[in-house]
């Protein structure tokens, strides 16, 4: 048996055509109840049993929850009908929008790989004493507890341990965390009176498995809302130094930790031969998780808290997201656009939002006007790592235009760098970050918007977010006769070379991480791909002569498909045997300063060789009265007959 959506007006305060929800999504609807949470709750109850369900109600959920507990059954999925279409100005137009909303709702997702972290309980707790050792006593019950005192206060308790000294560097998260110590002291808990400290000593190491922090200065880590175990309390604020203790006892056991990003190391384009190129996830993340690795960058899984801003800028697509991964993500994209047509719906609007812009979306729809028919909402766990990749698949998709709403905490250096891409590829009229706080503020803003009209020939982007970007950009740029101009710094574009300064030394070719430029092992020749320049800047970096300058831009015609010649020369030709090799001018600019000045191109004679081939060259040389590779002479093998010789002569 399919999925059963299960269908209820809440006290008859929407219109739901059930008929036209059936149809649109291919899935079986039950009759329209009016309190399918209270009275008509008996109606859920067989569904349940007999396979999966779908119930359109997320305000009651706990009640559908602890249904389908007692009755030992699989549980059930969610959909809100009602705050996202139902009940809005437009609510008795909003059947494409529910047909789209429970077509998504359907739609199977991936799981997010995870991995178990353990806490046992060791705890460490930095701050003044008086106050540290106050929760420390509350703690020591259930948690193995050292305080760190940055005063001079004496501990007049053995229920936990006790060192002074000056935290250097926290690292790790939940679970795992290394601290380095400097001026360390330990307690001396023996003889009478104060307690005796031990000598001070730097670069002393320590693990703990949560570190909570009371000091009320600096944070000892990047980002501490976002590090998992790290507790951090103003110690002024009594109510908040209450609720990190009962937070650090909830802290033991075993945790599932998302391992939200995935890298693949052979495609990162940090560094070649120690040379920096690419640093866009290090200048972005906001918790200090990614970290330079040699020629790649590595990224703790502990410390991350899944921004998805990395993947956002990656100009590679060496860091995918997993939460969702992109691939899932276009998938509900494109069910959403399509059903809404299929139930007769024309234009769509998208508007992307976390679970904040969730709740100021149920708070218009309840006390307000609801938002637009046409807009339909796209939820997702963060959206700081909403890239142009995703913002013009969605228009590929056939949506009139996208909108970000963001939320006080969101990450915004990703998402407006990616705004302005994606806008110089799609235009500054179908795609925009909304910051509003109010929801009502919110529903007037949808509701004035302007809508263009959407793709007429939708496509369905797919593969990595580079040849998404392509295919999309292609959609919606069907008349595009130029590149596209990009802003700095972005990640497609082409390389103009000096000619003139070149002097086709190849050292660029052979940093190219992505296999952009390429030479020519039949002549000397540089030739460059733009679609595979990542725009990293190696080769910039590389080039002796800085005859390299980046061009971002975006050609969308075949011919950024294939190898264009940059700059090329004759190569010269031995003197000797006539082979080809090196670059005529290069050659002969060698000449011109060598030859007659240099000591070891005097005389015309040794001048000659440095117009000769390698084999060439060796050989002259080893002719040549002065020769390099000559040896001592081999001595000569002594015969019997040598040996009677020099007993006749004695």
């Amino acid at each position: 048996m399919g999925t059963r959506l299960l269908l209820c007006d809440c006290a008859g305060t929407q219109t739901i055509d059930a008929e036209k929800l059936s149809s649109a999504c291919d899935v079986a609807c039950s009759r329209i109840h009016t309190a399918l949470c209270t009275k008509e709750l008996e109606s859920v109850a067989q569904p349940l049993q007999e396979g999966k369900v779908v119930i359109a109600c997320t305000q009651e959920q706990d009640v559908f929850l602890a249904l389908a507990d007692e009755l030992g059954v699989e549980v059930p999925g969610f959909v809100d009908l009602r705050d996202r279409a139902g009940w809005s100005e437009q609510g008795q137009d909003a059947a494409p929008k529910m047909a789209a909303l429970a077509a998504e709702a359907v739609l199977p997702q991936p799981i997010t790989p995870s991995v178990d972290v353990v806490s046992e309980g060791t705890c460490f707790i930095v701050g003044p004493g008086a106050l540290s050792f106050e929760v420390a006593e509350r703690l020591s019950d259930q948690l193995a507890v050292t305080v760190l005192a940055t005063d001079d206060m004496d501990p007049m308790s053995r229920s936990f341990d006790v060192v002074r000294g000056r935290v250097r560097t926290v690292k790790g998260a939940l679970g795992g965390f290394s601290i380095k110590l400097d001026a360390l002291q330990q307690l001396e808990p023996g003889g009478r009176g104060a307690f005796g400290w031990t000598e001070p000593r730097d670069g002393a190491n320590s693990s703990c498995d949560m570190v909570v922090d009371l000091t009320g200065g600096t944070p000892l880590v990047q980002a501490p809302a976002k590090r998992e175990g790290y507790l951090r309390a103003d110690p002024k604020d009594a109510v908040a130094v209450e609720r990190l203790a009962f937070e650090a006892m909830q802290l033991v056991g075993t945790f599932e930790k998302p391992l939200y990003v995935r890298l693949e190391e052979s495609l990162c384009a940090h560094s070649r031969a120690e040379q920096v190129g690419c640093t866009n996830c290090l200048d972005i993340c906001p918790t200090g998780a990614i970290t330079p690795a040699g020629e790649h960058v590595a990224i703790d899984p502990m410390v991350c808290a899944g921004c998805g801003e990395c993947a956002a800028v990656c100009p590679s697509t060496a860091i995918t997201y997993e939460d969702p991964p992109v691939s899932a993500l276009l998938s509900r994209m494109h069910i959403l656009s399509r059903t809404y047509r299929r139930a007769g719906g024309q234009a769509p609007r998208l508007l992307v939002h976390d679970a904040h812009g969730a709740e100021m979306i149920r708070l218009s729809a309840r006390f307000g006007r609801g938002i637009p028919a046409d807009v339909i909402p796209l939820e997702l766990n963060v959206i700081s790592g909403f890239g142009h990749a995703e913002m013009l698949a969605a228009l590929a998709h056939g949506f009139a235009r996208v909108d970000v709403l963001l939320a006080p905490t969101t990450e915004r250096d990703a998402l407006d760098r990616e705004l302005a891409l994606a806008q110089a590829i799609a235009g500054t009229a179908v795609l925009a970050l909304i910051d509003v706080a109010d929801p009502d503020a919110l529903s007037d803003l949808l509701y004035a918007q302007d809508v263009p009209p959407p793709l007429a020939d939708t496509v369905l982007p797919l593969g990595n977010r580079r040849q998404i970007t392509r295919l999309a950009a292609q959609a919606l740029n069907p008349q595009a006769a130029a590149p596209l101009p990009l802003p700095e710094n972005a990640p497609y574009g082409a390389i103009a070379v000096d000619t003139d300064a070149c002097t086709l030394c190849l050292s660029c070719v052979s940093l190219c991480p992505s296999g952009a430029l390429a030479d020519n092992p039949d002549m000397p020749q540089l030739n460059f791909q733009q679609d595979a320049c990542l725009q990293c800047g190696l080769c910039r970096t590389i080039c002796p002569e800085n005859a390299i300058t980046l061009v971002p831009q975006l050609d969308l015609s075949d011919a950024a498909l294939s190898q264009d010649v940059l700059n090329e020369e004759d190569p010269f030709a031995c003197v000797e045997c006539g082979a080809l090799f090196g670059v005529k001018s290069t050659v002969e600019r060698i000449m011109e300063k060598l030859s007659g000045t240099h000591p070891m191109f005097a005389t015309s004679e040794q001048a000659r060789m440095i117009q000769m081939c390698d084999n060439c060259r060796v050989n002259a040389q080893f002719q040549h009265k002065d020769n390099p590779f000559q040896s001592n002479p081999k001595p000569k093998v002594v015969t019997t007959e040598d040996y009677f010789s020099k007993r006749k002569d004695h």
